[in-house]
């Protein structure tokens, strides 16, 4: 990746990062709960992303700069979080989440496409470096991952990476980043406020 997505990489993996801390919060865990809730979350679903490539080492082993960038934010969250009302803590998560949910999916699929995968291809695993790491962290955490859950999420990120991919065709890679990151923060944080979710499997009549 050049230009500005190594930037966009790292803002997003210090704010899934600060996600898994903020869980850990909830939960009361030690500075080491931090850390691992943290990183796991901010570079689960590049790790996964980078193994289903094959071709390409995972990013982190051979540049650990994203590894520390979660372990600093963890600790900073872990001697900071208290001073932050529990509601105002679970707000934060939910818009880091979202915003991670969005920068990942951009990254995620530029990486793809980068790496020869076909476009379709490339939107599924912008999708699963958007999400993967939020199922990891929810998973060691107790909760529900917000994939299993009605809200609009995944179909957010999917929404981000078509946007970007479709985008690529005929703007530059920067321009279509931006647009495609608008369409899944939007679409995302539109959910939140609004309240949307997906249509629920409900009893059938004879039950």
């Amino acid at each position: 990746m050049t230009g500005l997505l190594p930037l966009i990489e790292w803002v997003g993996v210090a704010v899934f990062a600060l996600t898994g801390a903020l869980v850990a919060a909830r939960k009361g865990m030690d500075p080491f709960g931090f850390v691992l809730l943290g990183t796991v979350t901010g570079i689960g679903g590049g790790t996964l992303r980078d193994v289903l490539l094959g071709a390409r080492p995972v990013a982190w082993i051979m540049d650990p700069t994203v590894v520390l960038i979660c372990t600093a934010v963890s600790l900073a969250a872990f001697v900071s979080a208290h001073h932050f009302e529990r509601e105002g803590r679970a707000r934060t998560l939910l818009w880091a989440d979202a915003l991670g949910l969005a920068l990942f999916a951009i990254t995620g699929t530029a990486t793809a496409l980068a790496s020869g995968a076909p476009p379709v291809s490339a939107v599924l695993l912008g999708v699963v470096t958007a999400t993967f790491g939020g199922i990891i962290r929810d998973i060691l955490a107790g909760d529900v991952p917000l994939v299993l859950r009605r809200d609009v999420y995944v179909t957010a990120a999917l929404a981000g990476s078509t946007a970007f991919t479709a985008a690529m065709a005929v703007l530059p890679l920067e321009v279509a980043a931006v647009l495609g990151f608008v369409v899944g923060f939007g679409l995302r944080a539109l959910a939140i406020l609004r309240g949307w979710s997906l249509p629920q499997y409900g009893q059938r009549a004879d039950e």
